[in-house]
C-alpha cells in the first residue's frame, strides 16, 4: 500500500508567510489587523495569503461586525501529521525489514 502526503497541502504550508499565519493563528483567532501587525505583511500580500489558506481548507473566517477574523482549522493539521506519521512508519517498517528493489 502507498502511504501517501497531501502535497497540495504541503505547497500551501511551505510558504513561509502562510506558515507564520498558520501559527499565529493556533494561538488564538484574529482579524486582518492583528495579522498585519504580527508579520509585517502588506494588507493586499496577506489578504492573498488568507485567500490561499482558505480555498485550502487550512483556516475558516468569522465575521465581527466590520472586522473578518480567522481561525486555524486544527484537523486539517492533524490529518496532515498523520499523514507524516504513517510515511514515517511505513520507513521504519521498510528498513526493519530491510526492503530494497533489485536492479536489472
Amino acid at each position: 500500500m502507498m502511504t501517501s502526503v497531501d502535497t497540495d497541502l504541503i505547497r500551501v504550508l511551505a510558504d513561509p508567510l502562510r506558515l507564520q499565519i498558520v501559527t499565529l493563528l493556533a494561538h488564538e483567532t484574529l482579524c486582518t489587523t492583528h495579522l498585519v501587525e504580527e508579520t509585517g505583511a502588506k494588507q493586499t500580500n496577506l489578504s492573498n495569503h488568507l485567500k490561499v489558506l482558505r480555498e485550502a481548507g487550512v483556516v475558516e473566517t468569522e465575521p465581527c461586525g466590520r472586522f473578518t477574523y480567522y481561525k486555524l482549522r486544527p484537523e486539517v493539521i492533524v490529518q496532515l501529521a498523520g499523514q507524516f506519521s504513517d510515511l514515517a512508519e511505513t520507513a521504519r517498517a521498510t528498513a526493519e525489514a530491510n526492503l530494497k528493489r533489485s536492479c536489472p
